[in-house]
């Protein structure tokens, strides 16, 4: 009885554990030498003077949002219209569209992106206002009262 329980112990071991596997001996690998001799390098190129056009980074602008009624700063812009809006912002020059009145107005207390106190009517420094017949920033060829009258080519805003 003996003999059996010691025969069901050898030949009943555990499986190897796939978390825990046995350690491998390492292998003694003998270093190759090389048979040919590795080619050379290439001559140097010509050194070339590359002159870029100083275009400089754009800089971020505040945008009206018509989505949002409210300004943010714009990241990324083209076509009229700004791609990748950022933080909340209020112009430089506090000249922000009144969405109520489609007009610009002078903003005398501006919180988080939206006027809070309108003044009077004024344009932006640039020019470039907010259409709302198509969603857009025109170049204002004709500014009054706020508005404009005349809208030209579309403008980065």
């Amino acid at each position: 009885m003996i003999a059996f329980v010691a025969a069901l112990v050898v030949g009943c071991a555990p499986a190897a554990d796939p978390k825990h596997p046995a350690p491998v001996a390492p292998v003694a690998v003998a270093p190759s030498k090389p048979t040919t001799t590795p080619p050379a390098p290439p001559a140097p190129a010509p050194a070339v003077a590359v002159v870029l056009p100083a275009i400089g980074c754009p800089s971020p602008t505040c945008v009206f949002h018509a989505g949002a009624a409210g300004y943010f700063t714009c990241l990324a812009s083209g076509a009229g219209t700004c791609f990748h809006f950022g933080a909340s912002c209020t112009p430089p020059d506090a000249c922000m569209f009144d969405p109520a009145d489609r007009a610009y107005k002078q903003c005398a207390r501006a919180v988080e992106g939206t006027c809070q106190q309108w003044g009077a009517a004024c344009a932006p420094a640039t020019r470039c206002m907010f259409d709302v017949a198509d969603g857009l920033h025109h170049q204002c060829d004709e500014v009054a009262g706020g508005g404009c009258k005349r809208y030209g080519a579309v403008c980065a805003p």
